[in-house]
């Protein structure tokens, strides 16, 4: 059931387009019921998780290579499933009414159902290899959904620069699961868990703790790498809501959440996370209090969220790691509602900017109690469920073991600008004067505000009532991530401690800042303008522009139409690269025993030196063909010599007959003309030489080492006995390797058929009047 629950996406995904055209306009409800049933499938799976289970599921995929499709459940991993499902679910239900009518909304069912499903594999598998490629397949879906409207320039931009950014970092995961795997000797998540080896104390562990947090940093959009996740608003709205509040920049939060309790034992991974998630909490709250489009408000914010959530696994305590899950399934619940909601504002009034909107309450009423629900959550107040983690977060960096006046400091900061936000986001499309909009503003339809609605109620009654959601699953998702025991004692309310303090001035503070957020925003325009200039984006695109100059003079310098200049370089980066190998790990034995040789055998390999030299030094067409031909006969003299005489019989046929055709083809070649110069032919010269001394070299390494006994024996032994042949080499071509000579037989075949057509086709056209 499980692997069906992780591959059914895909599976529907294939049936999308026939079920588009018996749905039509339900196609959305239609496609719904697949995450509704895999919601109703997770939820049944909570008594096992709450009961301090561990479901571990294996499947056979390649098992030589290590590679299974494993997947494991435990507390973190079921919240990440269910909240994929559940808030999947609503998306699609959405992304119906939003799309209606667009031509291409097959195919956004098609990758989002795509998406959907690789996201659900990388919350829960098992095995490192098949989580990488479930990894990957969130940022190739992702690219596609962002660069939906592909004939949008900046659609296009956009997706491949958020493809850039997150493939680049998987590759740099990737180096460091291999090193993970090198370090534990494993590829289980739940035996790298359960094992007591202590990682920070191995060689690897610096570079693996490196590799492993950029590819984190790089999905989740910590800072430098979160320019990218707001230019992704270029995608429809449904793929906003979902990428924000469940998938994909979830990824990379969910990894560190995952290794946090067997790689956290160091301060470099702790300090990492601590500082580059603040930087990025309060990075996220500036940005989303400086925008001014309502989606570009709730990216930035989900920039700050993330920021937080990566802070509180690097704080690592029991009270931090309580927090990040609240605070995680508190996001997801507002920010999915939030985005679905700045969807049905765009759609209904025509704008996604918030200046232009306003008094929109009348008009809109249903959306705005929806709004007033998800804000609050947003600003951390009661009695929504973001005010319980918010409380949370607080008192965990006040408990913080390093660091705790800095961060709750930079908390507070970002909460203030949080408040702020929301205030933007609820009050100033609602309230105020009515403003002209492009289109008339109405109620959006039944499809496009359940799902915000939902998500909504949610989160108040997670709010009202806390110890709900802890009892059903966030005991175990926090028990799974600190790697004991854990029973929260989540509460609305905890008394009048210093928390609520923070939370007090906050508020208080985040309602001045936008009571001024009109006043300040030409000075924040200034301000970001001149960031950006030399900010991270900015270094992005002189790096994209770097590889394309780069790629532009490699092209002038090495692919300039020359062949002789390719083959140089060939050459040379090959044997050179080869002669290097075979010196610094094998080393050169040039003793050489000559006393077993015959006069004879030193004139056969003179004769091939000097024709080869005459070959290359003459002027003369046909001596060149000759000394070649004197070459092939010298060759086929050594296979006699050393008895190979049926090789030496098909080298004197072969040799014949090409010098033949080479004579008889010089009669129509124009005559010899000089297209090299000198130093040209001196440079060719000692390439030459130098790729033939490599080789000679590497052959005698080759016939100096033997791994494994020779199988020559083995013929001479069962050539009779098996196949009842005494010519040994018609046995190995006829019986042991007699596909091998059956494919070569079909080849020349195929050849000869080529040539005999085309001399028929030669000899009709010249018999045609």
């Amino acid at each position: 059931m499980m692997l069906l629950a992780v591959l059914s996406g895909f599976l529907l995904a294939i049936a999308v387009p026939v079920l588009y055209r018996l749905a039509g306009n339900y196609i959305g409800w239609v496609l719904a019921l697949l995450p509704a049933s895999l919601t109703g499938y997770f939820l049944n799976l909570i008594p096992s998780i709450t009961g301090g289970q561990t479901l571990v599921i294996e499947h056979q995929w390649m098992p030589s290579l290590g590679v299974s499709l494993d997947f494991m459940v435990d507390g973190l991993s079921l919240v990440f499933a269910l909240l994929i499902s559940a808030i999947g679910t609503f998306i699609l239900i959405y992304a119906g009414s939003y799309l209606k009518g667009h031509r291409d909304l097959g195919r956004f069912y098609v990758i989002m159902l795509s998406f959907m499903a690789s996201m659900l594999g990388l919350v829960l598998s098992d095995n490192l290899i098949t989580f990488f490629v479930f990894w990957e397949l969130t940022s190739i879906t992702s690219y596609l959904l962002i660069g939906f409207n592909h004939e949008d320039a900046e659609a296009r931009k956009f997706a491949l620069q958020g493809l850039f950014v997150t493939a680049g970092g998987g590759l740099v995961l990737m180096a460091g699961l291999i090193l993970l795997i090198f370090m534990t000797g494993s590829y289980s998540f739940s035996d790298i868990l359960a094992s007591d080896q202590p990682l920070h104390e191995h060689s690897y562990y610096v570079g693996a703790t490196v590799c492993i947090l950029i590819g984190a940093f790089t999905k989740s959009a910590q800072v430098p790498f979160h320019f990218w996740l707001p230019n992704a608003m270029a995608a429809p709205t449904p793929v906003s809501a979902f990428l924000h509040s469940a998938t994909m920049v979830k990824a990379g939060v969910y990894l560190l959440a995952r290794l946090n309790s067997s790689m956290g034992e160091h301060e470099l991974w702790s300090n990492a996370l601590m500082f580059f998630g603040a930087a990025t909490m309060l990075t996220g709250a500036y940005l989303a209090f400086s925008s001014t489009g309502i989606k570009k408000v709730l990216a930035y914010s989900t920039i700050m969220a993330l920021g937080t959530l990566t802070m509180l696994i690097g704080v690592g305590t029991e009270k931090a790691t309580t927090a990040f899950i609240c605070f995680l399934v508190a996001h997801s619940l507002y920010k999915g509602a939030l985005f679905m909601i700045a969807g049905a504002l765009d759609h209904e009034t025509g704008t996604k900017d918030i200046t232009r909107m306003g008094g929109l309450r009348r008009a809109m009423p249903n959306t705005a109690i929806i709004t007033c629900l998800a804000a609050l959550s947003l600003a951390g107040l009661p009695p929504l469920f973001g005010f319980v983690a918010k409380e949370l977060l607080l008192e965990s960096l006040l408990q913080s073991p390093s660091w705790s006046l800095v961060l709750v400091t930079m908390a507070v900061v970002a909460s203030m600008l949080v408040v702020a936000v929301a205030g933007i986001v609820f009050i100033k499309p609602f309230f105020g004067p009515i403003s002209t909009t492009p289109k008339h503003p109405h109620e959006a339809p039944f499809a496009m505000l359940v799902g915000p609605a939902v998500l909504s109620v949610i989160a108040l009654v997670f709010g009202v009532a806390p110890f709900l959601p802890g009892a059903l699953v966030l005991d175990a998702a926090v028990s799974s991530i600190y790697g004991n025991s854990v029973e929260t004692a989540l509460a609305l309310w905890h008394g009048v401690n210093v928390p609520l303090m923070l939370s007090a001035v906050s508020l208080l503070a985040g309602t001045m800042l936008f009571a001024s957020w009109h006043k300040l925003q030409p000075a924040l325009d200034t301000v970001n303008s001149s960031v950006s200039r030399v900010g991270p984006e900015a270094g992005y695109f002189r790096f994209m522009l770097g590889i394309t100059q780069v790629a532009s003079w490699q092209t002038r310098l090495l692919q300039n139409g020359v062949l002789g200049i390719y083959l140089v370089t060939l050459v040379l980066v090959t044997f050179g690269l080869v002669g290097y190998t075979l010196l610094t790990r094998h080393g050169l034995d040039l003793s050489f025993d000559f006393s077993n040789g015959y006069f004879y055998e030193f004139g056969i390999a003179l004769l091939i030196v000097a024709s080869t030299v005459f070959a290359s030094v003459t002027s003369s067409r046909l001596g060149s063909v000759a000394s070649v031909g004197v070459q092939g006969f010298g060759v086929a003299l050594i296979f006699i010599h050393f008895s190979a005489p049926d090789l030496g019989i098909t080298q004197l046929l072969v040799e014949t007959l090409t010098v033949i055709l080479l004579v008889l083809v010089l009669f129509r070649l124009p005559p010899f003309v000089s297209l090299s110069s000198p130093l040209e032919r001196s440079r060719d010269l000692t390439v030459a030489v130098f790729a033939g001394t490599v080789m000679t070299l590497l052959m005698l390494a080759v016939l100096d080492i033997q791994y494994f006994e020779s199988i020559s024996s083995y013929y001479i032994e069962n050539s009779y006995e098996l196949a009842f042949g005494k010519n040994i080499v018609n046995v190995i071509l006829v019986d042991f390797r007699q596909l091998d000579t059956l494919g070569e037989i079909f080849v020349l075949g195929l050849a000869a058929l080529g040539v005999y057509s085309m001399l028929k086709l030669k000899a009709e056209e010249q018999h045609k009047p």
